[in-house]
Order: C-alpha cells, then structure tokens, then sequence
C-alpha cells in the first residue's frame, strides 16, 4: 500500500515497486483515513507512508494501523533528515524510516527488510539519533531495567535492535529458534512492550546496548 497525498509521489514510488516481481503494490491511499479504510479491507503486507499529510498525518495513522493491525509493517518516507523524527517514527510503531531522496534501491530494500521484520533505518540518522541520546539522557532507567533481564536476554536485545530475525539470533548463539522465541517473548514481557520496534525504542531509551 502506498500513501502519500501527492499524484506524483505516489506514482513515483509505484514506478519503483514495480521493479521488483516479489512485490505488488495493492492499493494507494491519499490520506491518512483513507489509508485506514483501504487497510483494513485490502489487509497489505507493508504500507509507506508519507508523514507529512492531510486530516491524518504519518505517525497518527501509523499508531491507529498497529493497535488494529499489529502484523502490518509501515515505512515512513520523509524529506526531514531529523533524529527526533525518527524516534517518533519508531515510537509510533513504524518498522522503517527512509527519506523521499533515497534511491531505489534503498527504498525496494527497505520494503524487504520490513516484509522479514527487521527495523530499516537511514543510517545517518540512525547514528545522530544514537549520539543524541548518548549525550542528551543520563539513563536514570537504565539500572532497574538491567537489573530485570538476564544477561543472555541482553544479548538477544542487541541483536533483535540491530534487526535480526529470531532465526538469525538463533545461528548467532547456536541455540534453537524456539529458546530464542522464548527470550524475545521475556524481553517484551520485561521491558513492557508489544514488538521489535518499541523493544528498540526502549532499549535505546534506558542505554541498555551499552557494551
């Protein structure tokens, strides 16, 4: 699903889909309502949207998606290079942020990395956001947080925030999917948080990926 309330974005990032014989484009939507209507009907696997929009903006549509359709991906797409945007973007549930300059490429691999539920970022705000938080929290959240995952669900945290799967968490520590499902089901349960995205966030918030 694509959504922007621009004719020639859309069209634009049709162009760039089409290119690509692993993925359809289903539907489009001009607003945020009606990207929740044509959602809710069409159920698409990964929706981007614009965040700057009409009656409903990016990051307000994307929370309603998740809360009623938590398996759909979103990617925002924004011409802000802004760290503050990202977190926001990751706050509200978005799997992937990328801005309207970035190439084809970048965009096609940003909607697969969704589609195999890691988190697609623009590095170079990824890193301002990083160094922003190093610098601008003290962690006061951090110690009780810590203190409430074992040092083996740390890990798993690293590596789920650097986005990968439960599959290949498991190959890195040569242990079974399932174990691996188990632990990630306890870091949510911990960090109270309901997917990858906010166990990111949080993660990031509390500074505990230091290490």
């Amino acid at each position: 699903m694509i959504v922007d309330d621009h004719d020639l974005a859309r069209a634009g990032l049709r162009s760039i889909l089409a290119g690509d014989s692993q993925l359809e484009v289903v539907g489009e939507a001009a607003s945020g309502r009606e990207a929740l209507s044509l959602c809710r009907r069409l159920r698409p696997d990964v929706a981007i949207m614009d965040v700057r929009m009409p009656d409903l903006d990016g990051l307000a549509t994307t929370r309603a998606l998740k809360q009623e359709l938590p398996e759909l991906h979103v990617i925002l797409i924004t011409m802000h290079e802004n760290p503050e945007y990202l977190m926001e973007a990751l706050r509200s549930g978005a799997s992937g942020y990328v801005l309207k300059g970035a190439t084809r490429q970048m965009i096609v691999g940003t909607v697969h990395q969704a589609l195999h539920g890691k988190t697609a970022l623009n590095p170079e705000i990824a890193t301002q956001l990083l160094r922003q938080m190093a610098v601008g929290t003290n962690g006061s959240g951090a110690p009780s947080a810590a203190s409430r995952l074992t040092a083996r669900e740390l890990d798993i945290l690293r590596l789920l925030t650097s986005g990968l799967t439960n599959g290949e968490i498991a190959r890195e520590l040569q242990v079974s999917v399932s174990t691996v499902k188990a632990h990630v089901e306890h870091i949510f349960a911990k960090l109270d948080v309901s997917d990858r995205t906010q166990a990111a966030v949080r993660a990031l918030e509390l500074h505990l990926l230091r290490g």
